[in-house]
């Protein structure tokens, strides 16, 4: 495939990206487009490589072929990663989270801040701003192991969000929490996605409470991606003219 001119407008753009899982084809080719502001849903079967499609994105994967442009730069031509993943403005949010048990909830948040260079005078504007988002205002000298699920996943996620990217990729990352503090999440991340012109790409089980935000919706199987829903723009697009391979296990997702 001739490799495709990146546009300013797109936010995520794989060109006949392949990766490979062990020496072992996994996914693809792929194909596919996101316009800066898309949400969205990445589905399928547990193992079909959702969470290895997300960390090759976000640089922590093994792309084995084809081209990837992330937020205008080109960070993947076939094997070879352009960009760092601290470089590709991308935020990755895993369900587990992944918080540093010696550090409060302040200290999480000024350890990125200060990493991104973010003004010292601006820092507890934008700590202050994203607790506010996550409903930890308050918490600021609570310590990492004194929260409970919930509120560590939500502080992960406040996290994520610190060095404002510009591709969020979340790896069900609400599942900790109850049923109304999800929805209210994601009713925040969609207004804050407006807001910012922040592109989502979201990988969760529960598509009914998710599908609602997202304007389009991507199955993954079989090494195979395919759009199945968007909404009347059509902005988001995906082709995959590759016949099957024959290909043997991934990583869950």
């Amino acid at each position: 495939m001739s490799e495709m001119q990146p546009d300013v407008q797109l936010a995520l753009q794989l060109s006949g990206v392949t990766i490979n899982v062990g020496g072992e084809p996994l996914l693809g080719p792929l194909e596919l487009s996101l316009v800066v502001g898309d949400h969205l849903l990445l589905v399928g079967p547990s193992g079909s490589g959702k969470t290895t499609l997300l960390r090759a994105i976000a640089g922590l994967g093994n792309v084995t072929g084809g081209v990837m442009h992330v937020l205008g730069q080109k960070v993947h031509a076939g094997p070879n990663s352009l960009i760092s993943p601290q470089d590709r403005g991308v935020g990755l949010l895993f369900q587990g989270g992944a918080l540093w048990p010696h550090m409060t909830v302040r200290q999480t948040l000024d350890f990125v801040l200060t990493a991104s260079k973010v003004p010292r005078k601006e820092r507890k504007q934008r700590r202050e701003k994203l607790l506010e988002l996550v409903e930890l205002k308050g918490f600021d000298k609570r310590s990492v192991p004194t929260l409970s699920g919930g509120e560590a996943q939500r502080l992960a996620l406040a996290r994520a969000l610190a060095t404002e990217p510009g591709l969020l990729l979340l790896d069900e990352p609400l599942g900790p929490l109850d049923q109304d503090l999800r929805r209210g999440l994601l009713k925040s991340l969609d207004a804050l996605s407006k807001e910012l012109r922040l592109t989502i790409v979201h990988v969760t089980h529960d598509e009914n409470e998710a599908r609602s935000l997202a304007n389009a919706v991507a199955r993954l199987d079989k090494g195979k991606l395919e759009i199945t829903q968007t909404d009347s723009s059509g902005s988001s697009s995906t082709h995959d003219p590759a016949p099957e391979p024959s290909r043997e296990g991934d990583e869950s997702a």
